[in-house]
């Protein structure tokens, strides 16, 4: 499956959107006010935001908790139905872009749309890719016990089990080896 630079974009901003709610009642939100707000604006280089504001903040984790349900999605035809609602709710303008440095590309945003609507309407075009190349089952929660965060599995054989290998991969890796020679000692 190709993907291109802005897709790739869009797809790591989603997973990190999905990954800013609390996984506990009592974890703290990674989008606790405006500030952390514009922080991930920024350091996801989201262009065409203006001024945010808790209205922004609102809408935007209303979004994050509508994504989190296509990856929570048990089938491709689940998960079309929320991106489609996304999408639409987002009222897309396709348009062809070359800003910043960047070849040519596609946003699906309009032309001055809040960031909830900028959100649902790239992201949810770059998980819709997914459902249409038949790839929906890589749009993946951790397998780890503790840990149930979003990723995209973009392995070649689409094996990936952890949102991160060397963190909770590696644990449950240790977990198990040390299980086996206590058994073996035991």
């Amino acid at each position: 499956m190709l993907i291109t630079h802005d897709t790739r974009c869009a797809l790591d901003t989603v997973v990190d959107l999905v990954n800013t709610a609390p996984e506990e009642d009592t974890a703290p939100d990674g989008l606790r006010d405006v500030a952390a707000l514009a922080e991930f604006v920024e350091s996801h280089e989201i262009s065409d935001v203006g001024g945010l504001s808790e209205f922004d903040l609102s809408a935007v984790r209303r979004i994050r908790a509508r994504f989190a349900s296509v990856f929570a999605a048990p089938d491709a035809r689940a998960a079309a139905v929320l991106i489609n609602e996304l999408v639409a709710g987002a009222g897309t303008t396709p348009r062809l872009t070359d800003h910043d440095g960047y070849d040519w590309h596609v946003h699906y945003f309009a032309p001055g749309a809040s960031v909830a609507d900028h959100l649902a309407a790239d992201c949810g075009m770059a998980l819709a890719f997914f459902v249409v190349a038949g790839e929906q089952e890589r749009l993946r929660r951790c397998e780890a016990p503790d840990c149930r965060r979003a990723f995209v599995d973009l392995s070649r054989n689409r094996s990936r089990r952890y949102c991160d290998s060397r963190t909770c991969g590696n644990r449950l890796h240790v977990a198990a080896y040390r299980a086996r020679r206590k058994e073996a000692a035991g």
